[in-house]
């Protein structure tokens, strides 16, 4: 590991051939328009300190070695409250003062990872308008009904909250490029909205930096950075959480090119990842102070929370599709016997779910299709090539890029989503998307990252930003997360009635028994077939799973009994099942392999040849373990909004602006408005743990008003303050 770290180029030594690996948090130095102090706990001795810190803060001699009591002023005092705080992942701001004469100051505390307390005194700024900057921006964030107004409002907020000349809202694709989904700007300036820029302008150590420091400031790019000192052992601070903290020569390079002398950069996260940026730029130099910056990472959290609530809802939406479709494929296996007809009866639903234009079927050797389509044998070779591709949902915007041989489909065919049905190699349900010819502008050439100077070992990042156009051909509209997430459910809601229509096969088709049993016990969800009398003729090995390995599969679905709790309403709904021929739906708890029941769901439907003569029964098993686990986070997530509600509430002076106590409701409600739309658009996988993200933002977001609540009484009663810029 040692060996690893010494081969990564330190701050500052990196070109472009490796600035991936920059170590950018460690840089030594700092922007020189505030001061760091690194002090040694408990006796607040200052060990290190950046070398303008003396002469900022209006104190003569040299400060290592010395107490931070002993510079004068208030410093020790203000921070002394703060100190059994654990600092490490969201710094805390205090009002200090020192110098002579006294002079305010924003102090920003935080412990690094390896130990010490981290000072940063930045000039006090003006208290914030929370009404106007928080509560207002607040509803307007909640208000958005679209990813796109979203962003347009996000702009156009922090626009009016920083002042920057321009104010871009970045979102990364699957790939990592990024593109300028909304702008706002100063008259005069050209329009970047709509462009593109490649993943490598951004590179992935940058962006682990942007989820753990979600503000980023960069006041000048021609600043002269402030050493630390002593310099012995300077690099060795990491500086992840410092606002501060040196920026890369490459990434300065970046911006001179571009024109930009300052810049304010605050992250966008989702679901526990980096969403994309709010990129503020200006064209002089620009410093905004505490409050802003905490106000503006207030409205981020708040953005992102929303942007989870927006992608949900358009997964909930294709969930309400399924639903229907599921209901259309069982009353068509009742009425023509075959549910196929659900899917391809005219109405061109199935391509309108995913927007597409065209779709086939592929499904014991036949093809159904709809739209525009591959001829038969290219449909059949493309199911050949889905045999051989991970299973589950298969998607490309380029079918000739993903397999070549099919590129002479184009302009026909490009885009493909396809998932499969069954457990039998071939048969999928394919969606296919036609061409789409055109224009990707990119700001700047991004198949030229690097350019030569005079000198061959001078490289600087590149040199034109002026718009590049790529005509781009071959490729379909990209498929979006609300396409995967219909494709998903409706190919699990398909492949469930394709096991079921093949179970009823199994008792009035004895001549594919072989065939049909197979299936059976391929399929990963458990199932029993029984005959009329209620004695067992299949169960799979999915059911066989769920069994305690000593204990043999039932012979009758009497023999359940032995494998299930709550006897008394389990016989009475087996009794029902097999001698009255009443459907079943309910839930139950199974003995599993570790002796811990099981919560399943079990769907018992007998099965009729004409009105008076069943044939047999069929019982699909599903696990609610996830289902159990969602409703528990979501139990969990209202418990700990409203508690969390409940203490923020009750920390708050009972003086305090009713402007606080709304701005916190606020932040609760679009909480929980986003896990409404969570909990109704997300696998049940994946509900625990994008509850606990927004939850996690909530906490985050309600430490920040907190404390911005703090220091703005504080800096009230203080009567500090200061000429806004």
């Amino acid at each position: 590991m040692v060996a690893r770290l010494a081969s990564l180029p330190a701050f500052g030594r990196a070109d472009l051939s490796n600035c991936e690996l920059e170590q950018i948090h460690l840089p030594g130095s700092i922007q020189p328009h505030g001061a760091l102090l690194l002090l040694r706990e408990p006796e607040l001795l200052i060990i290190r300190a950046s070398a303008n810190a003396g002469a900022f803060l209006g104190i003569g001699g040299g400060l290592i070695g010395r107490a931070l009591a002993d510079l004068g002023g208030d410093l020790a005092t203000a921070i002394a409250p703060h100190l059994g705080d654990a600092l490490d992942a969201v710094p805390i701001a205090v009002r200090g003062h020192v110098g002579a004469p006294a002079r305010a100051f924003d102090l920003l505390l935080h412990r690094p990872p390896g130990g010490g307390l981290v000072m940063e005194l930045e000039p006090a700024g003006a208290p914030v308008d929370l009404k106007v900057h928080v509560e207002r921006a607040l509803q307007t964030i909640l208000n958005a009904s679209s990813l796109l107004a979203l962003s347009d409002g996000t702009a156009r907020l922090f626009r009016d909250l920083t002042g920057y000349d321009r104010v871009m809202v970045y979102r990364f694709d699957d790939e990592g490029h990024g593109e300028v989904m909304s702008e706002q700007r100063r008259a005069g300036l050209e329009s970047f909205l709509g462009n593109r820029y490649p993943a490598s302008d951004i590179p992935q150590i940058a962006r682990r930096l942007y989820e753990r420091n979600r503000v980023r400031v960069l006041a000048d790019i021609e600043y002269v950075p402030a050493p630390l000192e002593p310099a012995e052992d300077a690099a060795a601070l990491d500086m992840s959480q410092c606002v501060l903290r040196s920026v890369s020569p490459i990434h300065v390079q970046y911006l001179r090119n571009m024109g930009v002398r300052a810049t304010l950069v605050v992250s966008l996260m989702v679901g526990g990842r980096l969403w994309g940026l709010v990129s503020c730029h200006h064209y002089v130099p620009r410093f905004v102070h505490f409050e802003i910056r905490a106000v503006c990472e207030l409205l981020a959290e708040a953005v992102g929370t929303r942007i989870a609530a927006l992608e949900s809802f358009s997964e909930g939406q294709a969930e309400i599709f399924v639903r229907r479709l599921e209901q259309r494929m069982i009353e068509a296996i009742s009425r023509e016997g075959d549910w196929r007809t659900a899917l391809f009866d005219g109405s061109q639903s199935v391509l309108q779910a995913l927007g597409a234009t065209g779709a086939a079927l592929l499904y014991e050797g036949q093809i159904q299709i709809a739209g525009d389509v591959p001829g038969t044998q290219h449909l059949r070779e493309i199911g050949v090539w889905l045999d051989q591709q991970p299973r589950g949902v298969v998607a490309t915007a380029s079918l000739g890029v993903a397999a070549p041989q099919f590129g002479i489909l184009a302009p026909t065919v490009c885009g493909l989503v396809a998932t499969p049905v069954s457990q039998t190699p071939g048969e999928y349900l394919v969606w296919f998307r036609r061409e789409r010819v055109r224009t990707v502008t990119w700001g700047g050439n991004p198949f030229k990252p690097m350019q030569i100077g005079d000198d061959p070992a001078d490289l600087s990042p590149r040199r034109s930003f002026a718009q590049w156009h790529q005509l781009v051909e071959g490729t379909s509209d990209p498929w979006t997360l609300a396409d995967f997430a219909a494709a998903r459910l409706i190919g699990e809601t398909v492949t469930d009635v394709v096991l079921q229509f093949r179970a009823v096969r199994l008792l009035i088709a004895q001549d594919q028994l072989a065939q049909v049993t197979r299936e059976l016990r391929l399929s990963g969800q458990p199932v029993i077939v029984a005959d009329a009398a209620g004695q067992i003729l299949l169960t799979n090995d999915a059911f066989h799973r769920l069994l305690p390995p000593s204990r043999p599969a039932p012979a009758h679905l009497d023999a359940l009994l032995d494998v299930l709790a709550d006897l008394g309403e389990i016989r009475r709904r087996l009794a029902a099942l097999v001698h009255q021929r009443r459907a079943w739906r309910g839930e139950v708890a199974l003995a599993g392999g570790e002796g811990q029941p099981k919560p399943m769901l079990v769907r018992a439907d007998p099965v009729f040849s004409a009105p008076d003569r069943v044939l047999g029964f069929v019982l699909l098993f599903t696990d609610l373990t996830e289902r159990k686990a969602a409703e528990a986070a979501r139990r969990s997530f209202q418990d700990g909004i409203v508690e969390g509600h409940r203490t923020m509430t009750g920390r708050l002076d009972s003086k305090a602006d009713l402007v606080f106590q709304n701005v916190l409701s606020s932040l609760v409600e679009n909480a929980q408005l986003a896990a409404l739309e969570i909990t109704d658009g997300v696998e049940m996988a994946r509900l625990p743990a994008m509850l606990a993200s927004v939850q996690a933002s909530v906490r985050r977001a309600a430490e920040v008003l907190g404390r911005l609540v703090w220091h703005a009484s504080r800096s009230a009663n203080t009567g500090d303050g200061g000429a806004r810029e």
